[in-house]
């Protein structure tokens, strides 16, 4: 990236550090982060369930969460599915 930008390797660095921390905090306040021609991310409550573990067939109960969802763009998908050819 720094050689593309043509900036020194610390600054980039310091510019992508900046941007992860930005989208912590939108993550933090439970806020999505649209990134154009690339996707969304976005914190989702994942609901209580109960497993079972196939080795033992013991039934488990997993406390809900939070976890972070990716959604690509239409494009993009269409891109991966063709084997990264447009």
């Amino acid at each position: 990236m720094s050689l593309r930008l043509g900036y020194t390797q610390d600054d980039a660095q310091k510019m992508v550090n900046t941007v992860i921390d930005s989208m912590n905090d939108a993550f933090q306040c439970g806020d999505a982060v649209t990134i154009p021609k690339f996707g969304t991310f976005e914190v989702k409550k994942r609901l209580e369930r109960i497993v079972v573990n196939p080795g033992t067939k013991q039934r488990m109960l997993v406390p809900p969460k939070l976890v972070l969802n990716f959604k690509p763009i239409a494009a993009m998908k269409e891109k991966l599915k063709n084997g990264g050819q447009v």
